[in-house]
């Protein structure tokens, strides 16, 4: 029989596996590995899979883990920097916790219990190489220039500018780009990364050791139409744009909500924050758009999300665990798209919440680190599901002791603002608004598909496991809820 304990404390919990590493040499729970593990059979597939993206030359990690020799120098490393599992610090960087909420993400580069297992049983066998023959063919490389979500359809590019080796943090704007469309087109996805004439050399051993550019807002008009903002349907525009930002992967839109770039339409970078990385750098933006076939039409459209606090943040200094929350009401029925943590230096944990009724849900909970930005694309057949009148419940929790590593002087109070040492919370992944009849097929789709019954706990579906009234019955929401909506009952 097997014990697994759940530490809500998230310092506590880094701890306790932090000892329990250094006592045994292996994480507990992880299962046991026969026979030899060796480099060319066991630990380049893992390393291709989850490591080389940025582990290659040009890229954006520190050092190369392509072949046996670049990699052999780190085996221990490489051991216990994956052994943090979901806190800062964590390799790959993926921070979902994995003992409780949704577990089903798209491009999800995270390592499983038997990863961790065969990395540290080979870190503490000498780390063998073993037969050359039992290697992966190589994985294509490309270094910073890379595009991850394949070459685009179109690429913009910001103006250069030029940032000094100790110049302060600077907020601004650069000038609009046009995109220079004939016609409408709806974005399949964006990436977004910086260019620079980064020499591999010099710098702060920090991800921003080889960008300047830490974040980017921006947004696409047409010039002489109103700007859209969130007041939008899928026939005028697509909302709000997600945001460029240091370590963020590529953006992904469902095929049925595809992102509207208009004919004639002009990308406004209307806030820019630099920061300098030691070095005098040149650098800009690139956008690559990847669109969906002529002739698409989005079936669904994309809805206001505005969940957390921006202007209200007040830390205390050298404290850690300090708790601050935020609530939105659903007003229409919403499949949630992404999760998206953003906090500034101090925060180290976000946990979002769905209350339907009397039931409370944990959708997920992500450790946080300040050097990397991610979007967690749920799963199309496991985006939480949402009913009207749902309540959202954000969670962000901040730590400003000398424990976390990216606050620069714990001894001083931090209060709102921009700037990394200030701070922020926000969750700013999107949702999708649905009808009611949309949201009922949505339903039916996934019970269909994925062979639920109402003995299976579906979570982020409150309704999944009811029998919903028809849409126009204005009592369905309290009759699915009386008919156990909470799932397995």
């Amino acid at each position: 029989m097997s014990l697994r304990i759940i530490f809500p404390n998230a310092p506590m919990r880094l701890a306790l596996a932090g000892a329990i590493v250094c006592a045994t040499g292996m994480a507990a729970g992880l299962p046991a590995i026969e026979g030899e593990v060796t480099f060319s059979k066991d630990i380049a597939p893992i390393l291709q899979r989850s490591c080389q993206n940025c582990h290659q030359p040009d890229a954006a990690a520190p050092m190369s883990l392509l072949t046996y020799s670049q990699v052999r120098p780190w085996a221990k490393t490489i051991k216990a920097r994956t052994l943090i599992r979901d806190k800062q610090g964590v390799m790959p960087p993926w921070f979902v916790e994995k003992d409780f909420g949704i577990q089903h993400f798209k491009n999800d580069p995270s390592l499983s219990d038997m990863d961790l297992a065969k990395i540290s049983k080979w870190a503490d066998t000498g780390a063998p190489e073993g037969n050359p023959a039992d290697l992966p063919p190589a994985k294509e490389l490309g270094g910073n220039s890379k595009w991850t979500a394949g070459e685009p359809d179109l690429i913009l590019k910001t103006a250069w500018i030029n940032v000094k080796s100790s110049a302060p943090d600077y907020f601004g704007e650069l000038p609009n780009m046009p995109t220079g469309l004939m016609e409408d087109r709806y974005v399949k996805s964006v990436e977004m990364r910086e260019e620079n004439d980064y020499s591999g050399a010099g710098g702060r051993q920090t991800v921003g050791s080889r960008y300047v550019i830490h974040h980017m807002i921006w947004t696409v008009n047409v010039p002489g139409m109103p700007s859209a903002g969130d007041d939008f349907n899928a026939d005028t525009a697509s909302g709000s744009w997600p945001i460029h930002e240091v370590g963020r992967n590529a953006d992904f839109f469902p095929d049925e909500a595809g992102k509207l770039l208009r004919a004639g339409s002009v990308l406004n970078p209307y806030s820019i924050h630099t920061h300098s990385n030691g070095r005098d750098t040149r650098a800009r933006l690139l956008y690559g758009f990847k669109f969906f076939p002529k002739g698409y039409k989005p079936a669904q459209r994309y809805a206001p999300r505005s969940l957390g606090d921006g202007g209200n943040v007040e830390l205390s200094a050298n404290k850690a665990e300090q708790r601050f929350d935020a609530y939105q009401v659903l007003e229409e029925p919403t499949k949630i798209k992404s999760y998206e943590p953003h906090l500034h230096a101090a925060g180290t944990r976000m946990c979002l919440e769905a209350i339907w009724g009397h039931t409370i849900e944990t959708l997920n909970c992500v450790g946080y680190d300040h050097n990397w930005v991610i979007v967690y694309d749920y799963d199309d057949d496991y985006a939480p599901l949402l009913p009207k009148g749902t309540i959202l419940h954000l969670i962000g929790y901040f730590d400003t002791t000398p424990a976390n590593k990216n606050v620069t002087d714990p001894r001083n109070w931090k209060g709102s603002g921009n700037i990394s040492i200030s701070n922020m919370f926000h969750d700013n992944g999107e949702s999708i608004g649905l009808t009611e009849e949309q949201f009922l097929l949505e339903m039916t789709r996934r019970k269909d598909k994925l062979k639920w019954t109402r003995n299976d706990v579906i979570i982020g579906c409150p309704l999944c496991n009811s029998e919903p009234l028809p849409v126009n019955n204005k009592k369905a929401p309290a009759a699915a809820a009386s008919t156990g909506a909470g799932g397995g009952q």
